[in-house]
Order: C-alpha cells, then structure tokens, then sequence
C-alpha cells in the first residue's frame, strides 16, 4: 500500500509538523474516508508505524489513515500551551481535503493519551468523525482535579487547569451535553491489568446512565504494544461497520 509522510506549516501550532499516511491501493476508486490513529503521551506520529502491523491490516481496505503527532497535548487546545485541537481536529482535515480525494464521514481511533483524545474529538465534532474507537484510553482525564502529588501534575495543569470538571475537556460532562440525535458511535476497550482499567470502567458506566449507545470490552492484558496490536483490528471492523466501507 502507498504510504506518506506531509509534513506542512500548521498555523494553530505556529510551527511545522508531519502526519503520516497510509493510502489506499492506487486500483481503488474514491472517495475514501479518513481514520485518524492517534499515539500516546510518550509516542509520536511515527509509531503506529513501528510497533503494529497497521498497514497490513488496512491492506484492500477504502480507507485513508492519518496518524498525526500530537505531542504531549492530549490533543485539545491548551490552556497554556499548544493548541492541538484545532490543528488536528480542524486544520488537518481541511489540508488532507485540499490534497486527497475524501469523503465528508471520517473515523478516529487513539491509544491511552490518543484514545482520550479519539472520543473528544468524536464528542466535539460529531458531524465529522462519526465513530470513536479508544483502546486503554485516559478516560479520567480532565474529570476530577489535577492531583498535586504525581510528577506531571505542573505539565497536566498548563494543559487543563487545576479544576477542569465539567468543563471541554471533561468527556463525562461532554458525553452529557449531546442530544440522542448527536451522539458519535464509540466503542472502548481496556486490558485487564491495565492502570487505566477502572477510568474506563467508570466512563462506560457514565455512558450507560446516560443512555447513550457504546460497545465496551475487556480483555485479559496491560498497557502495552502487543495489546494495542491485537486490537485494532477490531477497531477496523468496528469503523467498517459504521461508515459502510
């Protein structure tokens, strides 16, 4: 399969970036949608690439995958810093729009750091990404205070501020504000001996309160590569099952 790496100016970030790119095979016909893949807080957009079989598993497949670097930023607009949310959220789709042949109903799928990620954008811009995967996502972020006691806790509050509950960077207060008719299809999974294993639980319970229409799985494993390796692929299937590609 074709792959890519842009690299262009961003103007929300004020400064260069990349995102790489798997295409699909040059004998299908477009318009193709777009699956953004997001890494982690200590990764960048080169290592979905090296540490899955990504390309493998989207082989035939209509479909563009857009694998962004989105820094340390949890991909939102900080409040002190870097303003991923729009670059990646809104920019990027008009410069992939600009270039390839798309259509207007896009996926995203993100891992711990990026599965947050994933479901916020999904919860901000339901119109375009239409389906939200998260694999042993930070579910909690932004939901409580930012605990003065872990090491990040200064980088944590440049990003969201030292009370972020209830506000846009919350997803269970996100997850609230959506009418019936607006909410983005989701799905989550998280390994069994994850750390992040009860902020998914909690989120999952959240969603189930509210009624709101979510597949959730568990499944024996850590946070780890392997883990993430094995299920994507369900997380493919799932996209598959929602945009019609």
């Amino acid at each position: 399969m074709p792959f890519a790496e842009l690299r262009y100016f961003s103007d929300a970030l004020q400064k260069h970036t990349s995102v790489n790119l798997i295409l699909p095979d040059p004998k299908l016909k477009g318009p193709f949608p777009v699956m953004f893949l997001l890494h982690g807080l200590s990764d960048d957009h080169s290592i979905w690439m090296r540490r899955t079989s990504i390309e493998r598993y989207c082989d035939g497949l209509p479909l563009i995958v857009a694998m962004p670097d989105g820094g340390r930023g949890f991909y939102l607009d900080a409040v002190d810093g870097f303003a991923y949310e729009t670059a990646l959220s809104r920019e990027l789709p008009e410069v992939l729009r600009n270039w390839l042949p798309t259509t207007d109903r896009w996926c995203v799928t993100g891992l711990s750091m990026g599965g947050y990620g994933a479901v916020r954008f999904a919860l901000r811009r339901p119109e375009l990404f239409v389906s939200a995967h998260s694999h042993s996502g930070a579910m909690g972020f932004g939901h409580g205070t930012v605990l003065p006691d872990r090491p990040e806790s200064r980088e944590f509050e440049r990003l969201i501020g030292p009370s972020p509950a209830g506000s846009d960077y919350d997803l269970f207060a996100l997850a609230e504000r959506l009418a019936p008719e607006e909410r983005p299809k989701l799905r989550l999974d998280c390994g069994t001996e994850d750390f992040l294993l009860e902020a998914n639980r909690a989120f999952h319970r959240h969603l189930q309160a509210l009624g709101f229409d979510h597949e959730y799985e568990e499944f024996p494993g850590t946070h780890e590569w392997s883990y993430w390796d094995l299920h994507v692929r369900e997380a493919l299937e799932f996209h598959r099952r929602n945009l019609g590609f």
